[in-house]
């Protein structure tokens, strides 16, 4: 099984024994419910066989994906200053929240794009997610050409409900919420914040759902953690794990809720997830970073750094995974 070794059933009771022991703060890391009610596939379901999963198009598709050569229509911009957005309409009606890459000129493309297709293949739910180089807008202006971007469906199947906290929710403590911390920090994430996290209603008369997704990680590569100066070789020069620490692993982040992380997260989770991840094909690598607009050359370089990571996370996780 891809979840790893079965562990005794009295561990996955100590986060809630201590987080009861632990005198009440705002911050308190702690699951919201005991282990066996959890909903664990709202937030990580076994993937499929991982050598049969298409990184190119995604979780959601090729039938999914914005039209080429399509007009858009501006319907808004929003305010955010750290992430400025784009909400736009195309010819069938269909909502999309466009954030512009402006570094895709120089062979960088979105890798919001390649890590939600990374996160979908290991099991993790994703939105519908595309990298468009550059498209006609139609604003107040005209019709003019727009630097591409990520392009995030914003309507059909999936419905925003809420957002949901890292510290608190129903899955603290397990291996799959613990491997996706061990993601994201082995591609730099800086953003590891809970106003990323999205819980979404899935619409879908066959099986309607409750998803837990994190969205929003265009922060990452860069050196130490930042997006600004983004490289490879500032991205491979870059630290990831700095060793392992009364029995728990750590890592080089001091970013937001870092305390999520630090003391927290055993060898042997980060030894799972490297392991899964050491099982994705050269060729899935390439077209994960293909899908997010990045140049053969460029994903090369980066796809070589993260390689070195996983073996350094699977040295530390040790050798007794197969």
């Amino acid at each position: 099984m891809i979840a790893g070794r079965p562990r005794p059933p009295w561990l996955a009771l100590v986060p809630a024994l201590l987080a009861m022991c632990a005198p009440p703060h705002v911050q308190d890391i702690r699951p919201t419910m005991l282990p066996w009610d959890a909903p664990l596939p709202a937030f990580w379901q076994q993937p499929a066989e991982l050598s049969d999963q298409n990184l190119f198009d995604g979780p959601w598709g090729a039938a999914y994906a914005p039209q080429a050569g399509a007009e858009y229509t501006l319907e808004w911009r929003t305010s955010d200053e750290d992430m400025p957005e784009l909400i736009v309409t195309d010819g069938n009606g269909r909502r999309w929240a466009v954030a512009p890459e402006r570094d895709a000129h120089r062979g960088h493309g979105s890798i919001e794009v390649v890590l939600s297709r990374v996160l979908s293949a290991l099991g993790y739910h994703q939105p519908p997610v595309y990298f468009v180089p550059s498209f006609a807008l139609r604003d107040a202006r005209g019709v003019h050409v727009e630097t591409g971007g990520r392009f995030r469906r914003e309507d059909g199947p999936m419905q925003v409900r809420d957002r949901w906290s890292w510290e608190q929710n129903p899955f603290v403590g397990m291996r799959p919420y613990q491997g996706l911390l061990v993601v994201l920090l082995m591609f730099n994430a800086s953003n590891i914040d809970s106003a990323n996290n999205t819980l979404y209603d899935v619409v879908r008369p066959e099986k309607p759902a409750r998803w837990y997704v994190v969205r929003d990680l265009a922060a990452t590569l860069g050196p130490a953690g930042l997006a600004a100066g983004r490289s490879p070789g500032a991205f491979a020069r870059g630290p990831f794990i700095t060793g392992v620490d009364a029995g728990f692993v750590a890592f080089d982040y001091a970013g937001p809720h870092a305390a999520l992380v630090r003391g927290r997260i055993p060898p042997d989770d980060v030894g799972w997830v490297a392991f899964v991840l050491s099982r994705l094909t050269d060729r899935q690598w390439q077209d994960a970073f293909r899908a997010g607009g990045y140049t053969p050359a460029a994903a090369t370089r980066y796809i070589a750094a993260l390689r070195v990571r996983i073996e350094h996370a699977r040295r530390i996780g040790g050798d007794d995974w197969p």
